[in-house]
């Protein structure tokens, strides 16, 4: 179920300390336990059964733990992508991925990243994309951690694939601060429920 936004998290800072705390506050068996749950109800989805090639990332710190879910993407024969920071330029670099051990290595704020030897990967490939975030609403609204990398990427995109969150429950929430720059996505999937853009 969603929770509301208390007075105090009426910005997108408050609201970002809130839930990471609430995130940092789950045991981590519990966290590993529930991301589990998540991934099973990822993988049947038909738009990630059908996609060739999909863009995921690596977990950092409380996150939901997408370690299960990449490795599927690599033994179901799909082409992965990770994306690889540029801090210059305030973009993500998009590099195709075979091995999810040796060809990553830490990178910007300690996400293991592709190294800079694995090829860039075409963009327009990708039909299915991970995305992480902090709060999302039924409505598929989404709050990254700030940056706005992903947002720059999903505006990329000519033809847009599909664009699913894996999230804690804890993580959703009736109402979040919205920019213009914003992008919603496609579905929030939680250990609970599926929410579904319009």
């Amino acid at each position: 179920m969603a929770g509301k936004i208390s007075g105090g998290a009426s910005s997108k800072s408050d609201l970002r300390k809130e839930v990471v705390a609430a995130r940092d506050a789950l045991a981590p068996q519990e966290r590993r336990d529930l991301s589990a749950r998540i991934t099973q109800k990822l993988l049947p989805i038909d738009a990630y059964r059908n996609a060739r090639c999909v863009l995921a990332y690596m977990s950092m710190g409380s996150e939901f733990d997408t370690s299960l879910f990449v490795a599927d993407v690599l033994t179901s024969g799909k082409a992965l992508c990770l994306p690889r920071v540029d801090r210059a330029t305030r973009r993500l670099e998009v590099r195709r991925v075979e091995n999810a051990d040796g060809d990553l290595t830490p990178g910007v704020w300690g996400i293991r990243e592709p190294r800079t030897s694995c090829p860039p990967a075409d963009i327009e490939s990708i039909d299915f994309v991970l995305l992480p975030g902090v709060a999302f609403t039924p409505r598929c609204e989404r709050l990254g951690y700030g940056g706005g990398f992903y947002d720059r990427l999903i505006s990329d995109f000519t033809k847009r694939p599909a664009l699913v969150a894996a999230a804690f429950s804890l993580q959703v929430r009736s109402q979040i601060p919205l920019a213009a720059g914003d992008q919603r996505i496609d579905l929030v999937v939680t250990e609970d429920s599926c929410y579904r853009a319009g």
